[in-house]
């Protein structure tokens, strides 16, 4: 599979860290399956694209999964459980409406305002959130039929991948994000899959601590050659 270099950026995460991925070049190739393997190596997507952090000085950025027959919920995410039972949960095929986009726009004005996806267009946001080559599905979360959260999830044949996921910025004392990693983890066992990948851990940003208290969580150090990395779990 032939690989790229991107040209550094400004991190996303990190203040005055400079980013770069490695790219797949050829999405013809990807499938479900071959993703799967891809997941397996520390890569995620965004859109069709596919790519792991590979930056110059910085190696903070670890690809995390969730072995979900092993999962038990602490304390604090039965409390989530027990504070959203009153929510409407159901998958639906991956094609986004005016609704979820309407969702969408909002979670970004409050939560990300200013960032490089606020005010995205319609297209845009299909293009960041779909892939023509995975089984993307949507995980809707709704209160009296009002639509609070939309969870984009990636199956593969042995799991399932969370994308991204938005809800309503007047609901944070539900713990939607968190809520809805318990509904992809309830998913992912329901249909025997062995894993969920959450993308990238970065311990020292904040926004990204919610990832670290699922446990048991395996982690895939970033090493300098990738035949070296392996799957840990965190302690």
């Amino acid at each position: 599979m032939n690989l790229g270099l991107s040209r550094e950026y400004a991190c996303s995460y990190l203040p005055q860290k400079k980013s770069r991925s490695l790219m797949v070049l050829d999405e013809t190739l990807l499938s479900p399956r071959v993703y799967e393997a891809l997941l397996a190596h520390g890569y995620r997507r965004s859109g069709e694209y596919v790519y792991r952090p590979w930056c110059n000085d910085c190696k903070q950025c670890h690809a995390v999964r969730i072995p979900v027959r092993d999962f038990r919920p602490n304390r604090s995410q039965r409390r989530c459980g027990r504070a959203n039972r009153d929510l409407v949960v159901n998958w639906r095929p991956a094609k986004l409406t005016e609704e979820q986009y309407a969702l969408y726009l909002s979670y970004q004005d409050h939560r990300h305002a200013g960032g490089s996806m606020a005010g995205s267009s319609f297209a845009e946001t299909e293009a960041f959130l779909l892939a023509a080559w995975s089984d993307v599905r949507f995980l809707e979360m709704r209160l009296n039929h009002e639509l609070l959260a939309v969870a984009v999830t990636d199956f593969q044949p042995r799991s399932l991948s969370a994308v991204y996921t938005f809800f309503h910025p007047d609901m944070g004392k539900r713990s939607l994000g968190n809520y809805a990693v318990l509904q992809q983890i309830a998913q992912a066992r329901s249909l025997g899959k062995d894993w969920l990948y959450l993308g990238y851990w970065i311990p020292d940003c904040r926004k990204m601590a919610y990832k670290s208290v699922f446990r048991p969580l395996e982690v895939r150090r970033p090493l300098e050659e990738m035949r070296d990395e392996k799957w840990i779990e965190q302690c």
